[in-house]
């Protein structure tokens, strides 16, 4: 499909960008903080055998914020745990900051800090300037020596007023920001987020934003964020890994990936339900995306011209579908992640 073509074309070229952007001081290419090489994982043997993930490999410069997104089950968690060491890839090689994971597990972990399960991420026992302390701790830092840091820290995510509460007495969304908070309370040459905002109103989500940003180009951490938010992940990502079924399916740029899909696109909405046959016409003749929500269906089509919508619309009435809406429709992340895993599966959901 031209859209595929398009797509791994723009991937070779990001890819020859980053690695062409490392020798502007004409030293070589500079070792990337993330390497990740020939990944494999299967649980269970047999025919009961199941492929998690198949020969990922990616590699992610210092400063740099990925998102790395796919459906449930595509094997983004198998492939964090793998990256920090908490699973044993059956195949394949993950370094930090140069360290080979498998090899010196400790020395690679001093680089990192990672929030995996939100509140459960914190000591609820003790009160918040304590975890930051406890956290900051562990990777050999003083408290006093920190403290400015954490009281900025705590002041940006809204809880400098809690500072001195036990985490146990907090609500679930205050537990949620104490825990990116230690997260964040060591100085980190990596940092990985499981869903960071959930459970934080819109203020502290786009504080956090900021706060992001400003680590990876000030402090030059490197961020991997997960999110089913994909508000979130184009707001603060340079870069994007698609995983569907264990296998990296799109990997650039943010803006690229956005700017792939960029073409007249419509989206239009029925009412009540469709027969299967009426949705396999319109993915088969007008190459359409097909979801039942709400108790309707909504229709997308990318790259369509007037006359092709006109000749859905027709298709509809014919098969005696009530119009409900249509629009035009600049085409976000979401939007591309849609699509891309639409292709995958064949539009198969």
């Amino acid at each position: 499909m031209a859209t595929s073509e398009s797509l791994t074309d723009r991937t070779v070229r990001s890819e020859d960008s980053r690695s062409g952007a490392t020798e502007d001081d004409g030293s070589g290419d500079t070792e990337p903080v993330i390497s990740v090489d020939g990944l494999e994982k299967t649980y269970g043997s047999g025919e009961e055998a199941v492929a998690a993930v198949e020969d990922v490999s990616f590699d992610i410069e210092s400063g740099t914020i990925v998102g790395l997104l796919g459906p449930n089950g595509a094997g983004k968690t198998t492939t964090i745990k793998s990256m920090l060491g908490l699973i044993v890839p059956d195949a394949g090689t993950v370094s930090l900051c140069g360290v080979d994971v498998s090899e010196e597990p400790e020395r690679a972990h001093s680089h990192v800090g990672a929030m995996l399960e939100g509140d459960r991420n914190v000591y609820w026992r003790l009160t918040v300037r304590e975890n930051l302390e406890f956290f900051a701790g562990l990777g050999g830092q003083r408290p006093s020596r920190v403290r400015d840091r954490h009281d900025e820290l705590l002041e940006r995510l809204g809880i400098a007023d809690r500072a001195d509460t036990v985490v146990n007495e907090l609500s679930k969304g205050m537990k949620q920001k104490v825990s990116l908070a230690s997260t964040l309370a060591r100085d980190d040459d990596v940092i990985f987020l499981d869903e960071p905002t959930l459970g934080l109103d819109v203020e502290t989500s786009r504080d956090l934003y900021v706060e992001l940003r400003r680590l990876a180009e000030e402090d030059d951490i490197t961020i991997v964020l997960t999110s089913h938010n994909l508000d979130i992940i184009e707001a603060v990502s340079d870069r994007v890994i698609i995983l569907n079924d264990g296998r990296v399916v799109a990997d650039d740029d943010t803006d690229a990936l956005v700017d792939l899909f960029q073409t007249q696109s419509y989206r239009v909405v029925v009412d009540g339900p469709m027969s299967e046959s009426t949705i396999d016409r319109l993915e088969r003749e007008f190459d359409a995306t097909c979801r039942t929500e709400d108790g309707g269906v909504t229709i997308e089509c990318f790259d369509a011209d007037s006359e092709t919508v006109y000749a859905l619309m027709a298709a509809l009435d014919s098969a005696g579908q009530e119009l409900h809406e249509v629009e035009s429709i600049d085409p976000d992340l979401e939007e591309v992640f849609l699509q891309m895993i639409d292709e995958e599966t064949g539009g198969k959901h």
